[in-house]
């Protein structure tokens, strides 16, 4: 993109064009092959959410949350009716379609509309949602509401620098690093260097296309095992797909 200069001949940004805003998330169901999301609720998902925590032998899935484990149903339910209660982070429940039962949740947060930057956050999966189909799905469906009905620019995914396996599940949904900011926050009573990752929406076709490829049935043999990595399909959506920044 050719440089634009003001009249002073100081570079500015590309403009953007008749930018009103994006709209903040509500409670609408978003629905896919394999789950929907449902806004959180104490009432409907307490106990079955509390049952898939509970396939986990130790408690090593919350090292990196800054809430959890919950040592009892009653302080569990009285999280789950916390975090519904709140507009940001907005808190979705996975919903497994194949069993019809509520197994992880997660959050849009970091709520920005006035300028277009969104950030799913709070993934907290069970053992019956990880490493599943429903699990990358469950991304992808907040990425896609994010960017194509609710029009956010920025979809940020931020993580502890020293969770490896959060950082490379970003890579693999497609985000970019962007760097690690040192001393981010204290949680747990330690330090968190915090490690950032973003999508921005011209870069958000590709990884559309990608992601509808790796959903589909056929992207899986008779054992459930994928034919092609979500990954690869990525980076050659990125090569054949022209990346246009939105304005």
């Amino acid at each position: 993109m050719q440089q634009r200069n003001n009249e002073f001949g100081q570079p500015i940004g590309a403009p953007v064009p008749d930018w009103h805003g994006a709209q903040k998330p509500d409670a609408t169901p978003l629905t896919g092959r394999y789950c929907r999301l449902e806004h959180v609720s104490a009432e409907q998902h307490a106990n079955e959410l509390y049952d898939a925590y509970q396939q986990a032998g130790d408690a090593r899935d919350w090292t990196y949350l800054s809430v959890g484990p919950f040592d009892s149903f009653d302080a569990y339910r009285a999280h789950l009716t916390r975090i519904a209660a709140s507009a940001d982070p907005f808190h979705y429940t996975v919903i497994d379609l194949a069993t019809g039962k509520a197994v992880g949740t997660l959050a849009l947060m970091r709520i920005d509309a006035v300028h277009g930057v969104i950030e799913v956050g709070f993934v907290t999966y069970s053992r019956l949602l990880q490493k599943t189909r429903a699990g990358t799905e469950a991304i992808f469906l907040l990425m896609r509401h994010a960017f194509d009905t609710l029009g956010y620019r920025r979809f940020e995914w931020k993580c502890d620098a020293l969770n490896a396996p959060s950082r490379a599940a970003a890579l693999r949904y497609g985000f970019t690093f962007e760097g690690i900011f040192r001393q981010a926050i204290v949680y747990r009573g330690r330090n968190r260097d915090t490690a950032w990752f973003s999508i921005i929406d011209g870069e958000w076709p590709a990884i559309r296309t990608a992601f509808d490829a790796w959903l589909e049935p056929a992207n899986f043999d008779a054992h459930g095992v994928q034919v092609r990595k979500l990954a690869d399909l990525v980076d050659e959506q990125r090569a054949r797909t022209p990346r246009t920044d939105a304005a």
